[in-house]
């Protein structure tokens, strides 16, 4: 099933049951009185976080779902039965809004629920118009049309640390090297087209998808990327040095994420130096030399490498407990 972190879909709470026209029958009496009964609640609309960041394929080839309709009013004054709620399962982090009205909810903890649109009322069944001067009431009435909207949905993944960087930074291999995760490699510049998530001693990794220049105005992955870097806690920016000066590419990266929402260049961020395998010692040392003059941590990393990756790992879990 394809990776889906965003559509648009038209949502209808559930239309109310119509009130009925009923008669009591009793011995000797064929019409003893109204019993006609009231219309059920039309279902709602209703969200929820679960924590399965696959969860919104589900919906991706539907272009409106509707809540259950109310049941008619019964006989002998009974209520009809209320519409089977609309429930819309969605991944932790999920961004809802409303198109029409503005609304909007966001889902950040698993088991987050919210009712985002009410079911109509039911409609009145004769027993209801019952009065003094009113003793065989015909008047009924029908069920209220529930609340509907066009809605816009988007995940950002929460995560505790964003691999970011260009394509073929190495960030999807060294995911793999951290964590449990199995995430697409190969030796050709390509890009992740889908976010990549990994268990590292209890924290959430993300391999995000690639940025390119132009990112912030929607070149390439655009937004898509950047959009998920937002409720990271930490940013770890693999630049690879077989592709020459780093601290270009790092001068390139952060204008796309100031352009996009200066928040993110506040985060925190550890720079990690990949493929240090792939160049000689005398561009190690220059590297070296270079990264004193950035302002975050600078660690060099190669896979073939075991004790780089431990230095890389025991750093990372410090820098998390910390937080």
């Amino acid at each position: 099933m394809a990776f889906v972190d965003e559509l648009k879909i038209f949502l209808e709470a559930g239309r109310g049951g119509d009130g009925v026209v009923r008669w009591r029958h009793e011995k000797y009496k064929e019409f003893a009185g109204p019993s006609g009964g009231n219309g059920g609640w039309g279902g709602n609309v209703v969200i929820k976080a679960v924590r399965d960041i696959s969860r919104l394929a589900r919906y991706a080839h539907f272009t409106e779902l509707s809540a259950g309709a109310g049941g008619h009013g019964e006989e002998n004054s009974k209520t009809g039965r209320n519409g089977d709620d609309l429930v819309l399962e969605l991944p932790i982090g999920s961004v809802i809004k409303n198109i029409e009205t503005g609304d909007v909810w966001e889902l950040i903890k698993e088991g987050d629920s919210f009712q985002i649109l009410k079911g109509g009322k039911g409609g009145l069944g004769n027993e209801h118009f019952k009065g003094s001067r009113n003793t065989t009431p015909t008047e009924n009435t029908e069920g209220k049309i529930g609340l509907s909207g066009h809605f816009r949905i988007e995940l950002r993944l929460i995560a505790d640390v964003g691999l970011i960087g260009f394509p073929n930074a190495g960030k999807s291999t060294l995911l793999n090297e951290l964590t449990n995760a199995k995430s697409k490699i190969a030796p050709y510049q390509f890009t992740t087209l889908e976010p990549h998530l990994g268990d590292f001693h209890g924290y959430i990794l993300a391999d995000i998808p690639g940025l390119i220049e132009g990112a912030s105005e929607g070149r390439g992955l655009g937004h898509k990327f950047l959009r998920h870097i937002k409720r990271t806690k930490i940013l770890l920016h693999c630049i690879s040095l077989e592709e020459g000066d780093f601290t270009e590419r790092h001068k390139t990266v952060r204008k796309e994420l100031e352009g996009y929402d200066t928040e993110l260049v506040e985060k925190k961020e550890i720079i990690v130096l990949t493929k240090t395998d792939t160049v000689s010692d005398k561009d190690l040392e220059k590297a070296k030399k270079e990264s004193k003059k950035l302002n975050s941590e600078v660690l060099q990393v190669s896979v073939l490498d075991d004790s780089s990756i431990k230095v890389l790992r025991e750093h990372l879990l410090s820098v998390l407990s910390e937080e």
